[in-house]
């Protein structure tokens, strides 16, 4: 059954009417569902149900709530995966696929070895575009919420939220060469339930020199072991290791 997000709290006791004409094309023109059928919906205190379609219309669906589901699909950790710019199919794969795995937040970031550069009269266009695949792959995983994402131009500017923070985390090609293995798995088994953890990833070309410098004294820097990885799957190794290690050990 086909999932749907509405950003309201839930309540029994009265209809919601779906407005995104995204998901309004896909109800009445793709998935052809008619008056009485089902969609399973999540609402935005992540509480889910199975909902009967009322009315159909071109500027809004009405639905009912009949069957609360319960569900839990989100990591215990709210992780926020901030990268260097890098092509835009591989960008959108990784947005895709580390929804898919519990990212709560994406930070694009333009780094000194960044290939792909963004001019300022695209980045809402891009936004909007990289918005657009993380709900979709949250609708299809079955997620309870839908991962954020902003832009950055460089990392003095995501550097001035790290208090907010409880973990950062700095993948660093040169600890992997080194081998160092210990340092990510430790910090993981300390993980509590709901701590903010930043993970910064460099771009194509790796962190630049000045760029480890700026984050020496901000983070642990961490291996994702023996191999070195390319920029769009480092991302999904830490989530499916921490994955493991949260999901499906607690």
């Amino acid at each position: 059954m086909q999932r749907y997000f509405i950003d309201q709290n839930a309540d029994v006791n009265q209809r919601f009417c779906i407005t995104d004409q995204g998901d309004i094309h896909h109800i009445s023109n793709v998935m052809r569902h008619q008056v009485d059928d089902y969609i399973i919906i999540t609402f935005a205190d992540h509480y889910v149900y199975k909902c009967k379609l009322v009315n159909i219309g071109a500027e809004g669906i009405m639905v009912s709530l009949e069957e609360r589901i319960d569900v839990d699909t989100e990591l215990p950790q709210n992780v926020t995966i901030c990268s260097g710019l890098i092509k835009s199919d591989k960008y959108e794969w990784m947005l895709q696929k580390s929804t898919e795995l519990g990212a709560s937040e994406f930070i694009a970031v333009g780094m000194k070895r960044s290939v792909v550069k963004i001019t300022e009269n695209k980045i809402a266009k891009k936004l909007e575009r990289w918005q657009k695949i993380i709900k979709e792959a949250a609708e299809q995983s079955y997620r309870l919420a839908i991962p954020t994402i902003q832009y950055q131009a460089t990392l003095n500017d995501v550097l001035k939220s790290t208090k907010t923070y409880d973990y950062i985390l700095i993948a660093y090609e040169d600890a992997a060469k080194s081998g160092e293995v210990s340092q990510f798995k430790s910090l993981v088994q300390q993980f509590k339930p709901n701590d903010k953890v930043l993970i910064i990833f460099g771009p194509e070309g790796g962190l630049d020199e000045d760029e480890v410098s700026l984050l020496q004294d901000v983070g642990y820097q961490i291996g994702l072991g023996p191999r070195i990885l390319r920029a769009e799957t480092a991302p999904l190794y830490v989530l499916s290791a921490l994955s493991f290690e949260k999901d499906l050990h607690n």
